[in-house]
């Protein structure tokens, strides 16, 4: 018989409302928290609970998930009074989903420990588009018993779950895959910036394009949202740029060099002071325009 888990999430923005729903049409319990109740309503129609504080969550559920914006976001969750540390018990598995800092990976590891929890660094590939569908990358650094003890509900959300080894070895691989977007970026706007000038058809452009030997996930999935000028979020500016700062100071620890990453983050940084902040990663065409 399959188990039921009584499931903490903690974070019900874009991606991490599709994620709840794949849990609760499985049959799961799910405990949410998220700052505004609002945004927790439609779950909490569909079933989901929800509590006051993280730390409440974290009381009532056996494992707890957490997808939030920012590596400080990450810090109160777990560490304030009132969040997951404090307020768990012993056996609790804790599972960080939000792109964040290797080095808090570790932290959280370490201190998970001492409180006789279990902690994963667990961060997704995918988008909106792969949030809705349970065909997330997820990328897993902690202990493989614990991640093996999980991977049934990694399944539930995802096709390419892959163990990349201890603490903070998800969160590295992440940056990985932040790193080959953000240049990855760039291509498929100055592609479709090209076209334009060129006075061809995108949409055969793209058709020629996307299934050679240039194609990429942002080319299949981006690309068609610049042709129709839509820039509503699968990912945020903002927090694109997060990510790329949190790269770029990860290199220069590694005393490595990412000129590409840094053009990126460039590019990156003035459109969002150009108010392209809350929108897409695919409003990088703006820059161009």
């Amino acid at each position: 018989m399959t188990k039921k888990w009584n499931i903490g999430f903690v974070g019900t923005g874009v991606m991490g409302s599709s994620i709840i729903k794949h849990f609760l049409n499985a049959g799961h319990t799910v405990n949410v928290y998220t700052r505004t109740k609002e945004k927790a309503l439609p779950l909490v129609e569909l079933g989901a609970k929800w509590f006051q504080t993280s730390g409440e969550v974290a009381s009532q559920s056996n494992i707890i998930f957490t997808m939030v914006g920012y590596p400080q976001d990450v810090e109160e969750v777990y560490f304030e009074e009132n969040g997951v540390f404090k307020n768990g018990h012993v056996g609790l598995i804790v599972v960080d989903m939000t792109t964040s800092q290797p080095i808090l990976a570790k932290k959280i590891a370490e201190h998970a420990k001492t409180v006789q929890m279990e902690a994963l660094d667990a961060p997704v590939s995918g988008g909106d588009i792969g949030a809705q569908n349970g065909t997330l990358s997820i990328m897993v650094g902690g202990e493989l018993e614990i991640f093996e003890k999980v991977s049934p509900l990694f399944n539930l959300i995802g096709k390419n779950i892959v163990y990349q080894g201890s603490a903070g070895a998800g969160q590295h691989t992440k940056m990985c895959n932040q790193i080959a977007i953000a240049t990855n970026m760039i291509g498929v706007c100055e592609a479709i910036a090209y076209g334009k000038k060129a006075g061809l058809d995108i949409n055969n452009v793209l058709s020629s394009i996307t299934f050679g030997a240039a194609g990429s996930w942002s080319l299949s999935n981006l690309a068609p949202r610049i042709v129709k000028e839509d820039l509503d979020p699968g990912f945020y500016v903002k927090h694109f740029i997060k990510d790329m700062k949190i790269a770029l100071q990860e290199a220069e620890l590694m005393q490595l060099e990412l000129p590409g990453l840094e053009l990126a983050k460039k590019m990156y940084d003035e459109i969002a002071t150009n108010g392209y902040a809350n929108n897409g990663t695919q409003a990088l065409i703006n820059y161009y325009q």
